[in-house]
């Protein structure tokens, strides 16, 4: 641990001092779960440009070879979220044999329904019956592929809207929409779950089918236990309460699960907690929150959903990761006790000190000590950058042919 162990000892005595159970805490960083994306690991970029990075990953193995290695030296990324047809092979099977043998799982399974030519006019939505079906059972197909990996979760972001006033009738597509949704819903074996995700704009820029959390949660209502909102950082309007979102969805039983990002302005897909890291520990807060209550019934896929166009691909998921790990780590540190009695007292400036004591606290000594137990680097980053796969793979796979950009839904 080097470097860490005398904080780690002094932060260790400062928390213990507090009435802060260290050990506890260490254990639910442990037990965290931070799923990837493939498509975080091959080329993307934005709607003008992708910059083809030498040693990105072209194939679902490639990708998966590399999400091995955020695991590896994180040690709490052991799945990955696959995204049909981007990951489409001749055997699921054999593609799950493969990432068992890394040491992964395979994850929420992501219907593609944006790309085809045929989705001009929306996809579960459109007008037409023809391209509702074609549109219905490539989401069927999505669950036998998630029946045959075990994946548990179908996460589904609709781009379905119209770009113009009286395109469509608005409560005609929301009748399809039901519709659409109650037969791929109906399709799902127990325990699979219906994430249904939302996005206020684009690409469609005067009405979006599901433009809001409100609208994810009328749809799951309307569908059943198992449908739940899927909640995407990067797509709300600026100056949105995400973290009340959170704790709405959570006392209603509802959240199912996040993609982790960040934004500037809209759905930027940056880095995970590189704009506003104190909007994830807020969210935090109220995720354990919830899960002190044990009238909740916390479970929720954490997982990320980031355009890497810049930076290289596997240590800036690594960096994701990292992020996530450290506002989970801050959130644990919340008196909640003090807060609460703050809280119920209306000493609003003590309960806000309470918070922000947390968040203030350097929590990389608790990740390194974490990490040393588990028999890893206590610097994820530094180690892979230290392994030499960043040159092996560039070595090995060059640079992939140039192609039209596309940023991650």
């Amino acid at each position: 641990m080097g470097q860490w162990r005398e904080a780690y000892s002094v932060l260790a005595d400062h928390l213990s001092a507090r009435g802060i159970d260290v050990p506890g805490v260490l254990a639910a960083l442990r037990a965290q779960h931070i799923e990837t994306p493939s498509w975080g690991y091959a080329d993307s970029g934005t709607r003008f440009k992708v910059f083809n990075q030498p040693g990105a990953a072209r194939t679902a193995r490639e990708k998966l070879a590399d999400a091995a290695q955020v695991h590896r030296y994180t040690g709490v990324a052991p799945s990955v979220a696959l995204h049909i047809p981007w990951d489409r092979v001749d055997d699921y099977g054999v593609l799950k044999e493969h990432a068992a043998s890394l040491g992964l799982e395979l994850g929420a399974i992501n219907p593609n329904l944006f790309q085809d030519d045929a989705y001009r006019l929306g996809s579960l939505t459109n007008p037409d019956p023809a391209i509702r079906r074609l549109a219905i059972d490539h989401c069927l197909e999505c669950i036998e592929i998630a029946r045959t990996v075990g994946s548990r979760d179908i996460s589904l972001w609709l781009a379905d809207g119209t770009s113009s006033p009286g395109q469509d009738s608005i409560r005609g597509r929301k009748h399809r929409l039901i519709d659409a949704l109650s037969e791929i819903y109906a399709a799902m074996p127990d325990p699979m779950r219906l994430l249904i995700e939302y996005k206020f704009f684009e690409p469609a820029f005067y009405m979006t089918d599901l433009g809001d959390w409100g609208m994810s949660y009328l749809m799951a209502s309307r569908l059943g236990e198992r449908a739940k909102v899927l909640v995407d950082l990067g797509h709300h309007p600026l100056g949105t309460n995400i973290e009340q979102i959170v704790a709405l969805l959570l006392d209603e039983g509802r959240l199912g699960g996040f993609h982790f990002n960040n934004k500037k302005y809209a759905d930027d897909d940056l880095t995970v907690g590189s704009i506003n890291p104190y909007e994830l520990f807020l969210i935090f807060c109220e995720l354990i929150d919830a899960e002190c209550d044990p009238s909740v019934d916390v479970d929720v896929a954490y997982m990320l959903d980031e355009s890497v166009n810049l930076k290289p691909k596997i240590p800036a998921l690594i960096q994701s990761v990292i992020n996530v790990q450290v506002a989970y780590a801050q959130a644990l540190l919340v008196d909640r006790t003090s807060l609460r009695e703050a809280q119920e007292s209306g000493c609003i400036i003590k309960a806000e000190e309470i918070l922000l004591d947390a968040y203030r606290t350097d929590v990389r000594p608790l990740l390194a000590a974490m990490r040393e137990e588990i028999g890893l680097d206590p610097d994820p980053l530094q180690a892979y950058l230290r392994s030499g796969y960043q040159d092996k793979i560039v070595a090995e796979r060059g640079v992939a042919d140039g192609g039209a950009g596309f940023q991650g839904a």
